[in-house]
């Protein structure tokens, strides 16, 4: 069974309703399920290192590491162990709980996914959770990284299905979810979410969330993404998104999915610290924590400090409350 054949707990028009809820209700809603749920004052703090950097033969209009941008970003080799696990080190030391590793790639060879594994069983050594977002997975291949004890694996829907053509020609959506189907079917936790302000409407941007909501179980792991806007990139011209909407989707998110760690992710740096705190608000309760998230800038780690001990925010690994608990 395909992963996009479940039941339909959250249609396109039901998102939208609670998208388009008074801004203040939808926050008091979205704070009510997070509270309900998890510890309102734990955020997770998780570290993205890029292992393999550029050279990616996918068209995705937001990505500067894809060969068809100019971009400034040149294809580089994988990272050996000895530098992943003094990045993973660091991070650990920063207050990292979650180590996650990005490869620039379509799909990973049988050979790449062994060296990844190496990575994972360092990153496990070092007492984090670990990651791994590296493309379109095999048969067979998310069971090797499982058997090396990842944690989680990110592959991200990145769009409603009626907007997605816009935004990338090379894989269709099908192929996003039957990676996310293998990784389930190993027993990996899913991380899997979605990029904002790409031109998409407000409808679009609640089936995207009715997506994520509907899979079957939903991901333990939502990762929440405004675009970067990068020079070269067919989306570098894009408007912003006003940051209310921004808001609203990690609200929405928090609603839809009430036990999963939904997390401001790429974008960060543009959001200024009053949008951020509006964020844990509506029940953001994980970020991705250091100077660079793959290629593009991110709060640095000071100021991510500073910010959580101005909001009374704690660092920590929430976990999902037990009934009656």
């Amino acid at each position: 069974m395909r992963m996009a054949a479940v039941p339909v707990r959250w249609t396109t028009e039901a998102v939208l309703a609670l998208f388009e809820l008074p801004f203040s209700e939808l926050l008091h809603r979205a704070q009510t399920v997070h509270r309900e749920n998890f510890d309102p004052t734990l955020v997770e703090l998780a570290t993205l290192l890029s292992v393999k950097t550029g050279g990616c033969p996918e068209d995705c209009g937001y990505c500067p590491q894809s060969v068809h941008y100019d971009t400034g970003v040149g294809a580089g080799k994988m990272l050996e162990v000895d530098e992943v696990l003094h990045a993973a080190r660091a991070a650990r030391d920063a207050g990292a709980t979650r180590f996650c590793m990005g490869a620039a790639w379509r799909s990973p060879k049988d050979r790449d996914v062994e060296k990844v594994a190496d990575l994972v069983r360092g990153v496990k050594s070092l007492g984090l959770e670990a990651c791994a977002t590296l493309g379109m997975l095999a048969d067979g291949q998310a069971e090797v990284l499982r058997d090396a004890g990842l944690d989680y694996y990110n592959h991200n829907l990145d769009s409603a299905p009626e907007f997605y053509g816009e935004i990338i020609t090379t894989r269709d959506y099908q192929d996003r979810l039957d990676t996310l189907e293998r990784v389930r079917g190993a027993g990996v936790k899913v991380c899997c979410g979605g990029i904002v302000g790409m031109g998409e409407s407000r409808r679009q941007r609640a089936g995207l969330v009715a997506q994520l909501a509907n899979l079957e179980p939903y991901p333990e792991s939502v990762p929440i993404n405004h675009l970067v806007r990068v020079a070269g990139t067919p989306l570098a011209d894009q408007a912003p998104l006003d940051p209310f909407e921004f808001v609203r989707t990690i609200a929405v998110a928090r609603i839809t999915m009430p036990r999963a760690r939904v997390r401001l992710s790429a974008g960060r740096q543009q959001m200024g610290e009053a949008v951020q705190a509006l964020c844990f608000q509506a029940g953001a309760n994980s970020i991705f924590y250091g100077d660079k998230l793959l290629t593009t800038g991110n709060p640095d780690v000071e100021a991510d400090v500073s910010l959580l001990a101005r909001l009374g925010l704690r660092a920590g690994k929430p976990e999902p409350r037990t009934a009656g608990g």
